[in-house]
């Protein structure tokens, strides 16, 4: 008797779910159909989930909005505005001289002067860069004197005027009257000469700039070599890499593209350092200039050729710094940045593309 009751009751407990499913039923059917209604009425909110699958919203009727920056456009126009005032200034007031400036800008001359700057430029940038990396291969040694050597060096001439090295060099006879080369605390002499005859002008100036110019170079080397990871030379050294070619194929190569940048601005502080040279009488291009305007009285326009000059030596040192700089940095970047040219073919393809598809239409 009390297993038939015990079957009774869970044949009435079984069936309370299935009478409670199927009264849900109905409710659940009528709010599918709500929610399917709301769908298909086009309603402007995110449509519903109906069971799993999500409705498609057609955005082809958006209309797309630039964004728009006012006050870029307000920073535009008044940098444009001064711009404009600037070149009208030039243009419109006489006191400039442009034709003074374009009869001297290619005088003979001038010519000579700017001939010899491009030479002191040359020749100091190349000894000065060359002794500082020896400088910098000093400093970076293991020998005390060494170090202490090329720091001392360093310090002395980055402590002194440009200009007061100039003057000493050129008043070097006075301290010492003869230069001469041989052995040491004895009598024997190979080469002996007046140092008035050997420290001429141009000499005085190559020795000044150069050993100024390596002053500074050599703390540019030398932060351009430490700046390269240390787990660098670690891993050449452990693939059994001689110490020059980790040097000359590893170290260096990573080194440019820390140099370089400080190196040129380097550079180009140098050309505009030669006109220091003009205390010693020397007839590069600010010293012709001088020469020229104290005859002619014509200060300011001459002035401007000399500016104009430097503009243009600058301006050609700077397009090489971009090309060698690009180049070293293969290294650092997966793809090499375009160059201007490169920039105006794509700008002028992509036009062209957009002139294309707005003709097809």
């Amino acid at each position: 008797m009390s297993s038939a009751a015990t079957t009774a009751a869970q044949s009435t407990t079984s069936a309370q779910p299935a009478q409670s499913t199927a009264g849900r039923a109905p409710a659940a059917a009528d709010s599918r159909a709500t929610a399917a209604g709301a769908v298909s009425s086009g309603s402007g909110g995110v449509p519903p989930e109906v069971g799993t699958a999500r409705v498609a919203t057609d955005y082809s009727s958006y209309r797309v909005v630039a964004a728009r920056h006012p006050w870029r456009w307000v920073g535009t126009a008044v940098v444009a505005l001064g711009v404009f005032a600037v070149a009208w200034s030039l243009a419109t007031n006489p006191r400039w001289e442009w034709g003074v400036v374009a009869q001297w800008f290619t005088a003979q001359s001038v010519i000579n002067g700017l001939l010899e700057t491009l030479k002191l430029t040359a020749i100091s940038g190349i000894l000065g860069f060359v002794l500082g990396f020896i400088l910098a291969l000093m400093r970076l040694s293991a020998s005390p004197l060494l170090v202490s050597v090329s720091w001392t060096f360093s310090w002395i001439f980055r402590s002194t005027p440009l200009l007061v090295q100039m003057l000493l060099w050129y008043n070097l006879g006075y301290l010492y009257e003869k230069i001469s080369l041989g052995i040491p605390f004895t009598d024997v002499r190979f080469f002996e000469v007046q140092t008035t005859t050997l420290i001429s002008q141009f000499a005085a100036a190559v020795l000044g700039l150069t050993l100024n110019q390596a002053a500074y170079s050599a703390e540019i080397i030398r932060g351009g070599i430490l700046s390269v990871d240390q787990g660098q030379l670690e891993a050449a050294a452990a693939l059994g890499i001689p110490a020059w070619r980790r040097s000359t194929r590893i170290v260096l190569p990573q080194a440019m593209r820390a140099i370089l940048p400080t190196a040129f601005n380097e550079i180009i502080g140098l050309v505009k350092g030669t006109s220091i040279v003009y205390v010693l009488a020397y007839s590069e291009l600010f010293y012709t200039v001088q020469v020229i305007y104290n005859r002619t009285q014509q200060v300011l326009p001459l002035l401007l050729v000399a500016t104009l000059w430097y503009v243009v030596i600058t301006s050609v040192l700077s397009v090489f710094q971009y090309y060698i700089e690009r180049h070293y940095s293969k290294g650092a970047v997966r793809n090499l940045p375009l160059t201007p040219l490169q920039k105006a073919r794509k700008s002028f393809a992509t036009h062209a593309v957009a002139n294309t598809a707005r003709n097809a239409r």
